[in-house]
């Protein structure tokens, strides 16, 4: 059974069926002597220490003032995350928004005392109470880094930035006279569809979307449509963010949906002349926190990392590596590896833009009744297997 055949019928099924269980009395009051380890599930490239590029390390000094061993468990994505702590073991996960409330009302994750992490009042007053890690007025988690899913293009192909997602979703022929089947990619994860909606939002506005994760059952059809037109043109669906730069560098991908990271990686090889862009249909996105696991074996050292992740020139040292946005504005000013532009670079103005990824739920408000997210993962999986 692959992975998310197991979200699908294991974790998510039960997770929106049941309430959430506190593992826990109540959030720490206190932190007490670090336990020598650090366990935590991340994104490719957000826990850097120094072992791609000796000037990329928030890792060393931390264990090093802290006594606490850091372990990396690399996910590629927000469902095998989930996977990942449910099965327990691990301290900390950095979640996106499609992962959050899953942990929040599984259980999966505890209440965060935000009075033990000091540099929480310095985090962008926009992203403290973010409602894709509170619930009834508790934060369980600490914002981590936030960005958009840009659409990263071949330069040598693309003489003029594309205008619109058309180029990943319609059959085409590009500028360089060639079709564009069999020479983009798609995200593999089901949030996905949620940029598919995005894209009918501007032309087909007869469907009356106006939120990309909340859609009804017409709605949704539509979208999945367009999802499985696409599936012909697909090369493949990412998920490892070095793979698909190897993708555009040797297999002759030219346009997809990817991340800063990509991006910037790609750039600095210098191998492929590469660039990005936001399209007008607009971009979703991504604003990730920092969740401690309702059983977290090593809850002392978890909370000394909160805070060190808050810190100014943490911020900016992963904000530079992964081509996001710090969650501190501070840390936007007197950093040598981001530089002075380097937050209007990465996409700081675009807050306002983004559609940012959550869960999408039965219950949408108002009276509507949406698509939920198992669903997503289900026919997503279908369309990707080329079923119909």
């Amino acid at each position: 059974m692959t992975l998310l055949e197991r979200v699908t019928f294991g974790v998510i099924g039960g997770m929106f069926g049941l309430a959430a269980t506190a593992a826990i009395a109540g959030p720490l009051e206190k932190i007490g002597t670090g336990e020598g380890e650090l366990a935590i599930v991340a994104w490719p490239g957000y826990i850097e220490n120094g072992s791609s590029d000796k000037a990329y390390d928030w890792v060393s000094g931390f264990e090093k003032a802290t006594g606490c061993k850091v372990t990396v468990k690399a996910a590629s994505s927000s469902d095998e995350m989930v996977s990942l702590m449910n099965g327990g073991g691990f301290d900390l996960v950095t979640a996106s928004g499609d992962a959050t409330l899953r942990l929040i009302k599984g259980g999966t994750v505890q209440e965060i005392n935000t009075s033990l992490v000091p540099s929480f009042s310095k985090v962008d007053k926009r992203l403290q109470d973010g409602k894709w890690f509170t619930d009834s007025g508790k934060h369980f988690g600490v914002p981590y880094l936030w960005g958009s899913n840009v659409l990263m293009y071949n330069a040598a192909v693309f003489s003029t930035p594309p205008k619109s997602w058309n180029v990943v979703f319609e059959e085409q022929k590009l500028p360089d006279g060639k079709s564009n089947k069999g020479r983009v990619q798609a995200y593999y994860g089901p949030i996905y569809i949620a940029d598919a909606a995005l894209y009918l939002m501007k032309h087909k506005p007869e469907l009356g979307i106006t939120d990309p994760y909340e859609l009804d059952q017409k709605q949704f059809d539509a979208v999945v449509a367009l999802l499985k037109n696409q599936r012909g043109l697909v090369q493949k669906y990412w998920s490892d963010p070095a793979l698909q730069i190897d993708d555009f560098g040797s297999e002759g991908v030219v346009a997809s949906t990817s991340w800063p990271y990509q991006v910037n990686a790609l750039a600095a090889a210098g191998k492929v002349k590469i660039a990005s862009t936001v399209p007008e249909e607009g971009i979703t996105g991504w604003a990730d926190t920092t969740m401690m696991h309702a059983k977290a074996p090593h809850p002392n050292c978890a909370y000394m990392w909160l805070e060190h992740s808050l810190s100014a020139k943490t911020q900016g040292d992963l904000a530079a590596w992964f081509g996001g946005v710090p969650v501190v504005p501070d840390a936007c000013k007197g950093n040598n590896l981001l530089g002075e532009g380097g937050c209007q670079a990465n996409g700081i103005d675009n807050f306002e833009k983004i559609h940012f990824w959550r869960t999408p739920v039965a219950e949408c408000g108002n009276g509507k009744r949406c698509v939920p997210y198992k669903d997503w993962v289900s026919t997503y999986q279908a369309i990707q297997s080329g079923n119909p």
